[in-house]
């Protein structure tokens, strides 16, 4: 539905329940539209599709209604929070999300005594402190996050199962008491706020817990013991902290994790061996530690279901287990910036992710940091379309497996700062998805394979230090390619976009200063050109209308033969003229008779 809202919804005063969600409205909603809904108990607005209807209700308004469920869903609410809620003393679920609302919450609102079973205000500018003086009933639910609120962080009813209070600026430690307080949780999102201190004990207690999102905080210490007791745990994120110490053995006894996230911090040692017990594994994190040790063996049997393993900037050292290739779900691999050395396995060809269109449908993969032509992306919902390879700066050597060219899906491949050998793949014009690729500070040899003209979706490119020859491709998309950075550090490279020309297509070497002779060549073929122009001109006209001029009896001759030839011209057109018409008159006569 379109248009301006009718004012006449105004008149259902029987009306219960206002579903008003998905639709294309304009204009405002104003008390007229409310005025005389006596008997409204719920009402839901959800901005789903292109609506610009906002709400213009005045400050002093009192509706005439008392309201249990108010949804409002990424509306224009605010900026100021709305006073006409301060009569609304039966609500149970209030939810203003995305509503627009730069204001601090109003000491009214917090004694209105209510008692409820959703409390939503995330997605808006709201600040301040945030008392506990809240009360819910079981199930509840309470979502604060993307605000500007402050303070610790605020605890309340024991009935509580959500809570979701990421990115403010909570800061203090966590509540010693949070597993006393709220036993019942099964989600906790504290993430992107400035809180300190180490994870209490208290959190072992919580024993239904399925999601523990404490990422981006400044929390210490190790990594606790306890969390073994939380047997049901689906999702531990806990990136960019400061946690140090070993990953604990105990961590293997959270038999349904799916999603383990433990990047960004200072942990140390290997990886404990009793994480092959977590089969369901779907997303394994452990970047940017200082991890050691050879990459476990196990991975790649005790897995089956990974999809994203990312072990980038930590102390591994040995090689790639080739086991890995058995995870044929993995659509990322990120091994960068370790120790690893010895060849690239030739099995990488076995990575069935990489190979397929990535699926139609939204998959949940939680939220990773991946390189990306030359810069860092945190990807969140679109992360289950990226497919990656990355081994960048490590010892690898060898040469690239011809393998890697039936990852006919990959769309960035990675084997910078190795000491790779031999030729670029001739075949690597196959890989048509491929938007990044950086063979850069190797010891490639050969020229650029004609087949990576192929590779129409390319966009960043890096052949930088290598010992690559012939001529720089100029079709399809290596006509935008054109930094000479890109293919910088290969001297016996060239064309454009580098100063160096080639003197033939197939590699003959220029003779030094072969270029400026031929530019002097050049030069002087033009001289000429010009020389013989001039002559052609000076003996052409000059010669025959030169002679006219000089040769009185010529000239007579010259334009009595153009006479003669303009006479008889005239001469053969009126006699032509004449039968024509002698013709007609004949014809004419005949059809007469």
């Amino acid at each position: 539905m379109n248009g301006k809202f009718p004012e006449s919804f105004g008149q259902l005063s029987a009306i219960r329940v206002l579903e008003l969600s998905d639709n294309q409205w304009e204009g405002f909603i104003t008390e007229a539209h409310l005025r005389n809904l006596t008997s409204l108990e719920e009402l839901s607005l959800i901005k789903t599709s292109n609506s610009s209807l906002s709400f213009n209700i005045s400050f002093d308004w009192i509706p005439p209604f008392k309201l249990r469920y108010l949804v409002i869903r990424y509306y224009q609410l605010g900026p100021k929070f709305p006073t006409w809620l301060r009569n609304q003393t039966e609500l149970t679920t209030l939810v203003l999300n995305g509503a627009s609302i730069s204001d601090t919450l109003p000491s009214w609102f917090w004694q209105l005594n209510l008692t409820l079973d959703e409390l939503d205000v995330g997605g808006n500018h709201l600040s301040g402190r945030i008392p506990n003086t809240l009360v819910f009933r079981f199930p509840g639910s309470v979502d604060l996050s993307s605000n500007r609120f402050e303070g610790p962080l605020p605890l309340w009813s024991s009935n509580l199962t959500k809570l979701y209070l990421r990115d403010n600026l909570f800061s203090g430690p966590i509540p010693n008491d949070l597993g006393q307080k709220t036993p019942f949780l099964t989600d906790l999102d504290i993430s992107f706020n400035s809180l300190n201190g180490s994870i209490p004990q208290s959190v072992g207690n919580l024993k239904q817990l399925l999601t523990l999102v404490i990422s981006n905080n400044n929390l210490s210490g190790g990594i606790p013991q306890f969390l073994k007791n939380i047997s049901s745990l689906y999702i531990l994120d806990m990136t960019k902290n400061n946690f140090s110490g070993e990953i604990p053995e105990s961590i293997g006894s959270l038999l349904t994790i799916r999603f383990l996230v433990l990047s960004n911090n200072h942990l140390s040692g290997e990886i404990p061996p009793s994480l092959k017990n977590c089969s369901l594994m779907d997303s394994l994190d452990l970047g940017e530690n200082q991890l050691s040790g050879n990459i476990p063996a196990w991975i790649g049997e005790s897995m089956p279901s990974l999809s994203i393993l990312r072990l980038r900037s930590n102390h591994f050292n040995g090689t790639i287990p080739s086991e890995l290739c058995k995870l044929s779900a993995l659509h990322i691999l990120d091994l960068s910036h370790n120790n690893l050395s010895g060849p690239i396995p030739h099995c990488v060809g076995d990575f069935s992710a990489m190979k397929v269109k990535p699926p139609d449908t939204e998959i949940y993969q939680g939220s990773l940091q991946v390189a990306i032509k030359g810069t860092q992306y945190v990807y969140q919902q679109t992360l289950y379309l990226v497919n990656l390879m990355d081994l960048s700066r490590n010892n690898l050597s060898g040469e690239m497996p011809v393998e890697l060219t039936s990852l006919l899906h990959l769309g960035t491949l990675n084997l910078s700062g190795n000491q790779l050998v031999g030729k670029i793949p001739t075949q690597i014009g196959k890989l048509e998805w491929l938007e990044s690729l950086d063979l850069s500070r190797n010891k490639l040899s050969g020229s650029i394979p004609p087949s990576m003209v192929s590779i129409r979706f390319l966009s960043f490119l890096n052949l930088s230090f290598n010992n690559l020859s012939g001529e720089i491709p100029t079709a399809n998309q290596f006509q935008t390619l054109i930094n000479p950075s890109i293919y910088e550090g290969n001297l016996a490279l060239c064309g454009v976009p580098l100063p160096k020309r080639c003197s033939e297509i197939d590699g003959t070497p220029q003779i030094p200063g072969a270029d400026e002779d031929k530019e002097d060549e050049n030069g002087h073929d033009k001289l000429w050109l010009f020389v013989s122009v001039g002559l052609g001109f000076i003996m052409g006209f000059w010669g025959v209308c030169g002679t006219l001029i000089i040769k009185k009896s010529w000239r007579y001759a010259y334009f009595q033969f153009f006479d003669k030839i303009k006479d008889q011209l005239l001469t053969f057109l009126a006699l032509s003229v004449v039968r024509l018409k002698r013709k007609m008159s004949e014809k004419n006569g005949a059809g007469e008779t």
